[in-house]
């Protein structure tokens, strides 16, 4: 059922980019074989407010998501605007972080690589590799998978795990990246989903693995100020992905 389009604000220019944005990284998603058909969530606040967000409607695969399909929905699981419903568990856990956090873009998965690590019973990232270092102590871990999430208490929950930091590893489960831009949210993933590859690999050899030291992995994330793209970086990488998707699997900004 069609619903009533929100009403104009100074932030539409803003949401009908976040929108394109969106629907590129759920794309990117099936190009870098980090979903699961039609499940899973990536989710953004409307510019311009809090309380409302923007999703892909339950049924839609995200390999053919558009701009044009997301909807808004609120924290009480109401479609806002456009056609289609939110998935009960996007709502359930999605709805309390942004509330609780703050942060505008909540991204969760079960890719195969993370969730391969969060199968174990030591499921914890090593700063093993330089890429691995840029996680270092800013992993949430929730030890305590209890089933699908259908109640907003359990998003509270994992917020509450959650804290300040950014990314959430959720055993037996998946993974949560929550951030301020869709960019940076994605790229986490993606580097996540490297650097959990690398590990399990490494560790199906049976040896010993070499940990990088703590002065070493401060000197790696000591801010460079010769660092042309410095504050960049993220945004540069979602834009290049962009252009593969022009070229590759195009139509995502209709």
């Amino acid at each position: 059922m069609a619903i009533h389009k929100l009403d104009p604000n100074p932030s539409e220019d803003s949401a009908a980019q976040a929108k394109i944005d969106l629907a590129a990284a759920l794309r990117l998603a099936v190009y870098h074989q980090l979903d699961e058909g039609i499940d899973n969530h990536f989710t953004v606040t409307v510019p311009g407010y809090d309380d409302r967000f923007l999703v892909l409607p339950f049924g839609f695969h995200w390999s053919e998501a558009r701009a044009s399909d997301m909807i808004v929905f609120d924290e009480g699981g109401n479609t806002l605007e456009g056609d289609g419903v939110v998935e009960l568990t996007a709502q359930c856990i999605h709805a309390p972080i942004h509330r609780i956090t703050g942060l505008r873009v909540v991204m969760h998965t079960h890719q195969p690589w993370v969730l391969a690590l969060n199968m174990l019973k030591n499921n914890r990232l090593l700063p093993a590799t330089q890429t691995a270092t840029l996680f270092h102590g800013r992993i949430a871990y929730d030890d305590n998978y209890s089933g699908v999430a259908s109640t907003l208490e359990e998003g509270e929950r994992l917020a509450t795990i959650l804290g300040d930091k950014s990314v959430l590893f959720m055993k037996n489960h998946g993974v949560m990246v929550a951030a301020n831009s869709i960019a940076r949210a994605y790229e986490k993933l993606y580097l996540l989903e490297r650097v959990c590859r690398t590990q399990v690999l490494a560790m199906s050899t049976g040896a010993e693995l070499e940990l990088i030291s703590p002065d070493v992995i401060r000197q790696v994330r000591a801010p460079d100020v010769n660092d042309r793209h410095r504050g960049k970086r993220q945004d540069l990488y979602f834009a290049a992905m962009k252009r593969v998707l022009d070229r590759d699997m195009p139509g995502y900004a209709d």
